[in-house]
């Protein structure tokens, strides 16, 4: 079994990868992590140069979660480097290549390179899963300690009802929150029903959103708009969980003194907790 892989970008996740793959004897090549804490008796890491000294070093490639925020530079939480996603697609030539979230212009670029192999874990269920429920945990880490009351009791929606929402849903109605959620499709909404949430469809949302206390957002397009906002409570507080380019008027909410929290990146900022 060939022991050599490659890691290119990432954050916290991917130094703490490092480490246990280190203690599984594999020689690892790394570009893009140089700011992380690894320290000088790992013998069997080497710290390359450049992007083609690392992609030539090994057959696996490892990369970020997500692979690309812009959909042009890796995700790189721990350099100042700032590495193309073209420029790996140019010389990553009879590959395995993993990483989370890769977009599809990456697809695009080595579609001709019929020896490569792409693998995003995120297309993983039971990985997406999980990570929801690292993200739940984050964000009502977040909404405790910016708050001046108890989740117990305060009316709490939950814009929309995928994986995040439900694991969130179910986190929030644990410790006695009155747990609203929002959905378009009707099984959607059955669901909600089904498991005693309060439903709220997406074509009524504006008839109650000034009885919310805290607003948790997963939608990626911009759900809470400046008519939306009007309609809020002074007070409340908004935890956006979508990916760019989240789903708040996040310049309207400013103006208006709405506090609002774009909590991007919470497995990575959770990953201290579970992996130490």
């Amino acid at each position: 079994m060939n022991k050599n892989i490659s890691i290119i970008g990432g954050d916290l996740r991917t130094v703490y990868l490092v480490k246990l793959l280190k203690n599984e004897g594999f020689l690892l090549y790394t570009y893009g992590i140089e700011k992380a804490d690894l320290n000088a008796d790992y013998l069997n890491i080497t710290k390359c140069e450049n992007l083609k000294q690392c992609i030539e070093s090994s057959n696996f490639i490892i990369s970020a979660i997500p692979f690309s925020k812009d959909n042009i530079y890796v995700n790189t939480g721990f350099s100042n480097n700032k590495i193309r996603i073209d420029e790996i697609a140019k010389i990553i030539d009879n590959k395995t290549f993993i990483a989370g979230n890769i977009p599809n212009i990456f697809y695009q670029s080595i579609e001709n390179k019929h020896n490569t192999e792409i693998i995003d874990i995120m297309d993983s269920e039971e990985l997406a899963i999980l990570n929801s429920i690292s993200t739940a945990e984050g964000a009502i880490k977040i909404a405790i300690e910016n708050t001046n009351f108890t989740i117990h009791g305060s009316n709490v929606l939950i814009l929309g009802f995928g994986r995040i929402g439900k694991v969130l849903a179910k986190m929030l109605d644990g410790i006695g929150a009155k747990v609203f959620c929002e959905a378009r499709k009707k099984e959607d909404l059955a669901w909600i029903e089904a498991y005693r949430y309060n439903k709220v469809n997406l074509t009524e949302l504006e008839n109650n959103l000034g009885i919310y206390d805290i607003i948790f957002n997963t939608i990626p397009y911009e759900i809470l708009n400046k008519n939306k906002l009007k309609l809020l409570k002074k007070e409340v507080l908004v935890i956006d969980l979508a990916s760019k380019p989240g789903g708040v008027d996040k310049k309207c909410a400013e103006e208006m003194k709405i506090k609002v929290i774009w909590a991007l990146g919470l497995p990575r900022k959770n990953c201290s907790i579970k992996c130490s």
